[in-house]
């Protein structure tokens, strides 16, 4: 054998593993994302802030940069990688071929890669990275649209939820691209909103619906599961009112919207057990995550009320770091813990390393919730992306590799 095909082995062996599965792929490309776009931030704020350096020179603001890397090339990357798995299993329907999971894939992280050199060799690169991302998003929704339209049940209520924030997830990202080609700031509010709003809490919230009672009921006794046919239509009404009003800057009628968002996040941590799940840490890492939920709308609440009341913004961006860094963030890293374990053959269990980490993406939501409130709001902006870069970077550390490794108790996937 030839050294070229001595050495061709191991990369075949090394790709089919990577590729056995979607969640591998996708899952791998979300824990780098976790990392670099905390990394890019950080240098910012360090030299903002710090004094560390000089702020970054970027073609596109630093600012808007770091919204369209959280919302559009971050957490896609898991929820394609978690919906991909789970499509055929919910609907009984075919597993998606590798050639469309890491189709979609490449294509993706393609684009973010074409974003990052774009913020530094121009704004054109950056478009064609956002265009080369949203390419990558097509296949994947492509291929779960084809699970579902070809699945034998008729019990579909969710797919078509998590069908539809996607689509509207596709669309902000669409937004975002014009935005870069036309410097029009309503498009790039439509991007920011849309991002938070019509895709990411949607689908986390029906994730949560799902999953969070199901994995209640398999470890914890006598538990019974609880989904009211009321709260995801709620959540749509919700949702839809609140990203209408903030995008058109109507600030002090959001409560109407967030009161009920609220109601709802508390009704389902109580309803779902809360304080029972903390007997099972794996368990207890997706309760605490959807608790933020509620925290977030009752930050919201109150801001709006004041503002209606006194026409004072007084809590800031402390809403929306709850929700994106306490929610979004926790609810992504604790599923992506528990999914990650199940499919490589691992335990269900959370370990005190496992545990460090998440609270320390915790420990940074509260920081940043809390930097809005402080007079030290901009030392406490970096601590809280300090804290962020370094549970994550540990988290990345353990689960990263495990994506690259055959499952340890031999079987595929």
């Amino acid at each position: 054998m030839t050294l070229a095909a001595r050495n061709s082995v191991p990369a075949r062996t090394r790709w089919k593993t990577f590729s056995a599965a979607p969640h591998r792929m996708m899952f791998f490309g979300g824990t780098v994302q976790l990392v670099a776009v905390m990394l890019f931030w950080g240098v910012e704020l360090a030299a903002r802030y710090g004094g560390i350096g000089v702020p970054l020179q970027t073609g596109v603001p630093t600012t808007w940069a770091h919204a369209f890397l959280m919302l559009y090339a971050l957490f896609p990357f898991f929820m394609f990688g978690f919906l991909m798995t789970t499509y055929p299993r919910w609907m009984g329907g075919a597993l998606i071929p590798e050639r469309s999971y890491a189709g979609a894939f490449l294509l993706l992280a393609s684009g973010v890669v074409l974003f990052y050199a774009g913020l530094f060799l121009g704004v054109r690169v950056a478009a064609i990275g956002t265009l080369l991302l949203l390419a990558g998003w097509g296949v994947g929704l492509t291929a779960l649209l084809r699970v579902f339209r070809h699945a034998p049940t008729d019990d579909k209520y969710y797919e078509r939820i998590l069908n539809a924030a996607l689509g509207a997830g596709w669309l902000g990202g669409l937004s975002y691209l014009v935005w870069l080609m036309s410097e029009d700031g309503f498009y790039l509010n439509l991007a920011i909103r849309g991002g938070v709003w019509l895709f990411l809490v949607p689908v986390l919230v029906a994730v949560s619906h799902r999953m969070i009672p199901y994995f209640s009921r398999c470890v914890l006794d006598n538990y019974r599961e609880i989904r009211p046919g009321w709260s995801l239509p709620l959540l749509g009404v919700g949702v839809a009112g609140h990203f209408a009003l903030e995008t058109a800057g109507v600030v002090r009628w959001l409560f109407l919207f967030d009161v009920p968002l609220f109601l709802l996040g508390v009704h389902h941590t109580v309803r779902w057990s809360f304080r029972r799940s903390f007997q099972v840490p794996l368990l207890a890492v997706l309760h605490i995550a959807f608790l933020w939920f509620a925290v977030a709308m009752a930050l919201y609440s109150v801001q709006s009320v004041t503002f209606l009341l006194t026409g004072q913004y007084i809590l800031g961006k402390a809403p929306l770091h709850a929700l994106g860094i306490g929610f979004i963030a926790g609810m992504v890293i604790a599923m992506a813990t528990r999914v990650t374990l199940g499919h490589s053959g691992r335990a269900l269990a959370l370990d005190g390393y496992t545990w460090a980490c998440f609270l320390g993406v915790n420990g940074a939501a509260l920081v940043r919730v809390a930097a809005e409130l402080s007079a030290a709001a901009a030392q406490l902006n970096l601590v809280a992306a300090v804290l962020w870069l370094v549970a994550v970077t540990a988290w990345a550390l353990r689960y990263g590799p495990m994506y690259l490794r055959p499952r340890v108790d031999g079987k595929p996937g």
